[in-house]
C-alpha cells in the first residue's frame, strides 16, 4: 500500500474520532469537554470544576513535551499525517478539485487550476460553495467541544440568545475558507511556528523524507541545482531526473536538495518515486528513515539519552496527573471570613463570621452538614443542613462560637485554627475538611 493511501486511511480515521468523541459519555459525562458555559473540564468521563484545574498543567506538559518527542523520534510526521490543515487541503485540492470536479491534476499539486476556462471558473465557485458548507460542519463539531451537543441542539432552537455562538462558528468557518482556498500550505511554510523549530530538534536517527545520494546522486552542490538531466550523470547515478517527486509535492520543494522546513513528511513524493523507479525494476530513492540508515547505512538509536530524558518527563506528566486526578473533591468548599474579626457578648461568649459558598459539582443533589472537630471549646452556632441542586453554588452564613474563657494573650488577638467538616448526608465518604482561623480577643476585652 502507499504512503498515500495510508495517509487517507489515517485521516479518515482521525475524522470519524474527531466527529464521534463529542458524543461518547460515561455516565453523562464526556470523554473531551472544555465546557465555559459550566466551568467545567470533562477528561476520560471524569468532571473536573474551573477550581479543580490542578490537573491542566500536567497534561499541558505532557502535550508539549510529547510534541518535542515526536519531533525528534518521527520528525514532522504530525504535520503530513494529522494536522488538520493537511488533511483540510488534502479534502479540498484532493478530493473536492481533482477527484470530483476534475479541475486539477493530482499528480501535478505545483500547477494550479486553469481558470481561464469557463467551465473551470463554475467549477471553482462550486468547489468554494463545497467547502463553505465543510467548513460550516467542521467549526461546528469544533464548537462541540465547548459546548456538548446536547446543549448545542437545544441553543441552536432559540439562535437569538445565542448569537455570540452562532457568530463564532461562522468566524472559524470563514477562516477556514481563507486558509485553505486561499492561502493554501503558505500557512504550512510562513505562518505555522512548528516548522521553524523542528530543525533544532533534529538529528541523524530522526525519522524523516530522505532522499538516498549514494545511490541517486547528488542533484544539488552548496544547495544550488548542478544536475538538470540524465545525461549529466555519471554511470552510478540512479536518478532519472523526472521530476516526478517535485511536480507532486504539496508544499513545492525538491526532496533532493535535503532537509528544508517546508517538508511536512507526507510522503507524496516516494510514493512518486515508487511508481518511476518500479518501473526499472529498483527501489524508490526517497525514503522515510533516518540520516544514519538511509544515507550513512547505520543503525538508528531509539534510547539515546534525550529520547529518555524525554520518556522520563511524559511518564512523570502522566504520574502526577493521575495523582492530582485521584485525589478529586466531590464538591467544593470555600471559606472566607467576614472584615469583622470577632464579637464579644455576655458572659465571655466570642463569635466569628464566616462566608461559605458550596458548590455541587456532582450530578445529582446532596444535603450538606458541618460539624467541628473541637466541639469541647466551640460550637456552631448559625447553620442549617441544606440540599444543593446539581452543578449548583450556594453562599451560607456560618458563625462559630466559643463561652470558654481562654486567656490567651493580655496583649493581642490570638488566631486559633479550628478544623471544620462538611458531609454529603446521603454518602458520608463525600466529606471535606477546611482549617478556619478563629480570632481570639486579647484578655482586657473579655468580660
Amino acid at each position: 500500500m502507499s504512503y498515500s493511501k495510508k495517509r487517507y486511511l489515517v485521516y479518515a480515521c482521525i475524522t470519524a474520532f474527531t466527529l464521534i468523541l463529542p458524543f461518547i459519555t460515561i455516565d453523562g459525562n464526556h470523554m473531551l469537554l472544555l465546557s465555559f458555559d459550566k466551568l467545567q473540564f470533562h477528561l476520560l468521563g471524569f468532571v473536573y470544576n474551573v477550581n479543580e484545574l490542578y490537573v491542566m498543567p500536567f497534561l499541558l506538559m505532557f502535550l508539549f513535551i510529547g510534541i518535542f518527542a515526536m519531533t525528534t523520534l518521527f520528525g514532522r510526521v504530525w504535520c503530513g499525517w494529522s494536522c488538520p490543515q493537511t488533511i483540510f487541503r488534502v479534502i479540498y485540492r484532493d478530493l473536492i478539485e481533482s477527484t470530483i470536479l476534475d479541475i486539477r491534476r493530482i499528480k501535478n499539486k505545483q500547477k494550479d487550476v486553469n481558470y481561464s476556462k469557463k467551465s473551470n471558473q463554475l467549477k471553482k465557485y462550486v468547489s468554494i460553495i463545497l467547502w463553505v458548507i465543510i467548513s460550516i460542519m467542521i467549526s461546528t463539531n469544533f464548537m462541540w467541544y465547548f459546548i456538548p451537543p446536547e446543549d448545542f441542539f437545544v441553543y441552536m432552537q432559540d439562535p437569538s440568545n445565542h448569537m455570540f455562538m452562532i457568530v463564532f462558528i461562522l468566524s472559524i468557518a470563514m477562516f477556514l475558507v481563507y486558509d485553505i482556498v486561499f492561502m493554501k500550505e503558505n500557512f504550512c511554510v510562513y505562518v505555522c511556528p512548528y516548522s521553524r523549530i523542528q530543525s533544532v530538534l533534529y538529528d541523524d536517527d530522526t525519522k524523516q523524507v530522505v532522499y538516498d545520494t549514494s545511490r541517486g546522486g547528488d542533484v544539488y552542490e552548496n544547495r544550488e541545482k548542478s544536475i538538470f538531466n540524465m545525461k549529466e550523470w555519471n554511470a552510478n547515478e540512479e536518478c532519472t531526473t523526472c521530476e516526478a517527486c517535485v511536480k507532486i509535492c504539496p508544499t513545492g520543494i525538491d526532496i533532493r536538495k535535503g532537509l528544508q522546513v517546508e517538508c511536512i513528511n507526507c510522503l507524496e513524493c516516494s510514493d512518486a518515486c515508487t511508481t518511476v523507479m518500479g518501473k526499472l525494476g529498483k527501489k524508490s530513492l526517497i525514503n522515510w528513515g533516518s540520516t544514519n540508515t538511509v544515507i550513512n547505512k547505520k543503525i538508528s538509536k531509539l534510547f539515546t539519552k534525550r529520547n529518555l530524558t524525554y520518556f522520563a518527563s511524559l511518564l512523570l506528566c502522566v504520574v502526577l496527573a493521575g495523582v492530582f486526578a485521584s485525589e478529586k473533591e466531590y464538591f467544593l468548599l470555600n471559606v472566607n471570613k467576614t472584615t469583622k474579626l470577632y464579637n464579644i457578648k455576655e458572659d465571655a461568649k466570642v463569635s466569628n463570621n464566616y462566608i461559605l459558598t458550596f458548590h455541587n459539582t456532582q450530578d445529582k443533589p446532596y444535603t450538606y452538614d458541618l460539624s467541628l472537630e473541637d466541639n469541647e471549646n466551640f460550637r456552631i452556632k448559625r447553620f442549617k443542613s441544606f440540599t444543593l441542586a446539581p452543578n449548583k453554588r450556594v453562599k451560607k452564613i456560618l458563625i462559630i462560637e466559643t463561652k470558654k474563657r481562654l486567656f490567651l494573650s493580655d496583649t493581642k488577638d490570638t488566631g486559633l485554627k479550628i478544623k471544620l467538616i462538611a458531609t454529603a448526608k446521603e454518602d458520608k465518604k463525600i466529606t471535606l475538611q477546611r482549617e478556619l482561623s478563629f480570632i481570639y480577643p486579647r484578655n482586657d476585652l473579655v468580660k
